[in-house]
């Protein structure tokens, strides 16, 4: 447990917050399961009669750890993560939240060198012609497994257009 005078996230507005997170989530999954159909025909369910009912089960259950977490966490002071490790965390995210940008409009393999390699340099201190051909090769490698090995074609972009790659 971290002591009541350090500075971060606190524990409880965590546990909240997901649980309100999950919840809406939840009620999100109920609301468009009833826009298809939540009841019982003459043929048996619905198409959103499962989906409805598991909706319930997350909304019930994030308001179970919405309730634990008032009862548990409330002004406990219970820190969940200080500054200098959510950095850390932030650091690792934010690169992947900008790869998954990236391969939406570059492609895959593109956003995978650009990963491999930015992460090598950055976060790993390589050179730059250690981390760049790293990362290039990794992609070819994907590449050659999947397209060519397993014949599952993934997202591509401009790159492998003007390359002729399709």
């Amino acid at each position: 447990m971290q002591e009541h005078g350090e500075k971060g996230l606190p524990r409880f507005v965590m546990e909240a917050g997901v649980a309100l997170l999950t919840g809406a989530f939840g009620v999100a999954v109920c609301y468009g399961s009833i826009e298809a159909g939540a009841g019982w025909t003459e043929m048996g369910p619905d198409a959103g009669y499962f989906p409805f009912y598991i909706g319930l089960l997350i909304a019930f259950g994030s308001l179970a750890n919405l309730v634990s977490a008032f009862i548990k966490h409330r002004g406990s002071g219970e820190i969940f993560v200080d500054a200098a490790r959510f950095r850390a965390v932030l650091g690792f995210f934010l690169p992947l939240v900008a790869f998954a940008a990236v391969s939406t409009f570059l492609g895959l393999y593109v956003g995978t060198a650009l990963y491999i390699a930015g992460t090598m340099i950055f976060q790993g201190r390589y050179k730059w012609w250690i981390g760049l051909p790293v990362g290039i090769a990794v992609s070819l490698f994907f590449f050659v497994i999947f397209e060519i090995g397993f014949k599952v074609p993934l997202l591509k972009g401009p790159v492998e257009a003007w390359f002729g790659i399709y």
